[in-house]
């Protein structure tokens, strides 16, 4: 209800959350029509390459591993997925 009243461009999400998953908010994102085209990223512990594969199945744009990224990886990529080059 939050990304269709504030209409992010982005929304980075982990997959791991106390009351839904992050799979679970990633497939309702991109099958509600106003927010099926938001950038998401997700950026989680979760390394198994089946979690990132079905994190792509679902229509992420990006999956990060905690452990495989450091914070200037996580704005690199969000400047990316925002189109936004590095003098911004």
């Amino acid at each position: 209800a939050m990304a269709i009243k504030e209409r992010p461009r982005l929304i980075l999400s982990d997959v791991m959350m106390p009351k839904i998953s992050g799979f679970d908010v990633l497939d309702i994102l991109r099958n509600t029509p106003e927010t099926m085209n938001l950038q998401i990223i997700m950026l989680t512990a979760l390394s198994q390459e089946s979690d990132r594969k079905r994190a792509e199945e679902l229509g992420v744009d990006d999956y990060l591993v905690k452990s495989q990224v450091v914070i200037s990886d996580v704005i690199e990529k969000i400047r990316e997925h925002l189109g936004l080059d590095e003098s911004y």
